[in-house]
């Protein structure tokens, strides 16, 4: 198979990749050399690569800068998927479309109804989730109206090595080691009463070439564990995995301007269609975000734990 990846030096891109080759697809990439809202120019790398599977992850996902930027992040990422969509729809034969949206979209759900499913209503809380339902929204149009073969991923929270500081877990491992090299007492963190669902990267880079192979077009599939883990577990775990105590003071510019409660998603219909499933605990997870800042800040290798936290 022959893959166009979008966003391909980002982080799950990267993982996704590696992947594909491994599966044997010849993939091709396109970062930011290409504007994925510039429609010509994107008409022109599509039509080059000439793939049989696209493979759109190009996104402005930050979500607590979204609130900073909506309209940029609105452009590039409700713009940009209707861009990928037009580019795949004036090649000769039509590819399969993966269009990367979010559990953000469903914003904050009431906990009698978790797990999430598929059909619960959208209620996004941000810029970045309301991008991201307008994108969904884009993509099976394209289906409905034009026939497109288009399969929407929802993917909720997920973590591995390689993952910005951006992001809770590998902001928290990176002031873990950052501590425990400067020989510091405390550790900054922001709200920790949250939980999510965690998936590590490389099963969700599996499960999202299964939904290109075996996804039904016009249909949304969440990709998550099923299972919500408490951040402040999180953190506990990842200073007891670093051989590290450190004191937890809040820090305010950590904080968002709107925090979903519980993010915990239902993955029947992604087993049932795919027959994908995680392999990878959120242990060993944990265990590799933190060697790959010890790696780069030249920190030695964590205390061994004996008790997991949990196993997807």
């Amino acid at each position: 198979m022959r893959a166009l990846v979008t966003g391909a030096g980002g982080f799950v891109g990267t993982w996704l990749s590696a992947h594909l080759r491994s599966a044997g697809d010849d993939v091709v990439e396109i970062d930011r050399e290409i504007d994925v809202a510039d429609g010509p120019a994107l008409r022109q790398a599509v039509a080059d690569a000439s793939p049989d599977a696209i493979y759109h992850l190009a996104a402005l996902t930050h979500v607590g800068r979204s609130w900073d930027e909506p309209a940029e992040v609105l452009r590039v990422n409700v713009l940009g998927t209707a861009e990928v969509l037009a580019a795949a729809r004036s090649l000769p034969r039509a590819p399969v479309v993966l269009v990367v949206s979010s559990a953000e979209v469903y914003g904050a759900v009431d906990p009698a109804r978790l797990p999430i499913g598929e059909s619960t209503e959208l209620a996004p809380l941000t810029p970045y989730a309301a991008s991201k339902a307008a994108a969904e929204h884009v993509a099976l149009q394209a289906w409905r109206g034009f026939g497109q073969p288009v399969v929407v991923a929802r993917p909720f929270n997920h973590v591995g090595p390689g993952q910005a500081p951006a992001f809770a877990v590998s902001a928290l491992a990176r002031r873990i080691v950052e501590a425990r090299r400067a020989g510091a007492t405390s550790l900054s963190v922001g709200s920790l009463d949250t939980s999510r669902d965690f998936t590590d990267v490389r099963d969700v880079v599996r499960a999202y070439r299964l939904l290109v192979t075996r996804g039904r077009p016009g249909s949304v599939y969440n990709v998550c564990s099923g299972r919500a883990v408490a951040i402040a577990d999180v953190v506990q775990r990842l200073l007891e995995l670093s051989g590290t105590r450190l004191e937890l003071v809040t820090d305010p510019s950590l904080l968002r301007p709107a925090e979903i409660p519980v993010l915990e998603g239902d993955n029947s219909a992604l087993r049932a269609t795919t027959g994908w499933s995680p392999a990878i605990s959120l242990d060993e997870t944990l265990r590799d975000v933190l060697s790959w800042w010890q790696e780069r800040l030249g920190v030695g290798p964590p205390s061994t734990a004996e008790e997991p936290l949990a196993a997807d």
